[in-house]
């Protein structure tokens, strides 16, 4: 039940990052949901892969490039998903540094230790 509890949050943060970004546009709440579940299976297969590769410029920036890979998963995303659609870099940033802020919400709400 958590599970879908977090599922439902995550599509309405999405829904709400569509509604608020100029950039970023979201069809309805079904592309939110398919969307929450193609960011779920990249950070699970793909953003793993991704760090990696980039830890050394990681390292280098401090822990800032982590900002530009967040922004190219979500763009990602939304590329894979019909209904949503992501202007630019810029707007993919600023929608994945929104989604971050949210997540951390989130996940303190439906923690259940």
């Amino acid at each position: 039940m958590n599970l879908l509890i977090r599922w439902f949050l995550f599509a309405l943060v999405i829904m709400l990052i569509g509604w608020i970004l100029p950039g970023i546009s979201v069809s309805g709440i079904v592309s939110a949901l398919i969307v929450t579940v193609v960011i779920a299976l990249i950070n699970i297969f793909i953003r793993p892969l991704v760090e990696f590769i980039a830890l050394p410029i990681n390292f280098l920036t401090l822990g800032l490039f982590g900002l530009v890979i967040n922004a190219l998963l979500f763009m990602l995303a939304g590329f894979f998903v019909p209904g949503i659609e992501i202007a630019n870099f810029w707007w993919a940033l600023l929608g994945s540094l929104i989604l971050s802020l949210f997540t951390g919400g989130i996940d303190s709400i439906t923690d259940t230790k």
